[in-house]
């Protein structure tokens, strides 16, 4: 006889994974979720710090594997050679433009935007210091999807914070608050028309360059939806929301 209560926990657990894998449409509220983007609490703080950090990892997998820049980085690169300024002065004016990009989309920035300069470069810089590029070609797409996962769930865990997200993060969450589109979807298309331009602009891109761009919008929402699925935001009555 099949045990009805083993066969709901089932049910439960599978529908569960279906709604993992299908991705998180927007930005879910968790048991850890400031109430202040200024604001932290322990626990937000927490979630905040280990966000940043895995997000960096993945950015210094991404690097090591040596295929090619993201397509901000390639943006950052067709504006260098095309304006005649250096690629670190190229990336500061690019990450200034996203933020006045900012205004018509009513985002407001938070402890996490600015956490999100310091705390990446921080990580990024530590973790690809000890890396080294694998010698074979199979290993580099390896870690460069190990380094697109990781991306997509250190950002699950530093935008369900509260906190705000960063500079180009908040392209995404502001296009879809407006637009009510999933933010796997935005975050495709964003990626897609970043990489465009800086092609247009005498950028280089990779094989790596152009996965990052199709792979990126899911890994995010996968990693919201796994984070969602963790620590799931408690409602008044006690049920999970």
């Amino acid at each position: 006889m099949t045990n009805p209560q083993a066969s709901e926990a089932d049910a439960a657990s599978g529908s569960q994974w279906r709604q993992i894998l299908r991705g998180s449409r927007g930005v879910p509220r968790t048991r850890w979720t400031a109430g202040h983007m200024w604001r932290p609490t322990p626990a937000s703080f927490v979630s905040l710090i280990v966000g940043l950090w895995l997000f960096g990892t993945g950015e210094a997998f991404l690097f090591a594997a040596n295929l090619g820049a993201t397509p901000w980085g390639v943006l950052a690169q067709g504006v260098s050679r095309h304006v005649g300024i250096d690629i670190g002065w190229a990336t500061f004016v690019v990450g200034l433009v996203v933020l006045l990009a900012w205004i018509p989309l009513k985002q407001r920035p938070g402890l996490g935007t600015i956490s999100n300069i310091i705390v990446i470069s921080i990580a990024v810089d530590v973790v690809y210091s000890h890396l080294s590029t694998p010698p074979t070609l199979l290993l580099r797409f390896l870690l460069m999807l190990a380094g697109i996962a990781t991306i997509g769930l250190g950002s699950g865990f530093y935008l369900t914070a509260g906190h705000g997200p960063g500079p180009r993060d908040g392209w995404m969450t502001g296009l879809h608050r407006v637009t009510g589109r999933p933010v796997g979807q935005i975050r495709l298309v964003i990626e897609l028309g970043v990489l465009v331009v800086g092609w247009l602009l005498g950028g280089t891109v990779g094989i790596g360059t152009a996965l990052f761009a199709l792979l990126i919008g899911q890994s995010v929402a996968l990693g919201l939806a796994v984070v969602k699925a963790l620590a799931p935001h408690q409602t008044r009555d006690g049920k999970a929301g």
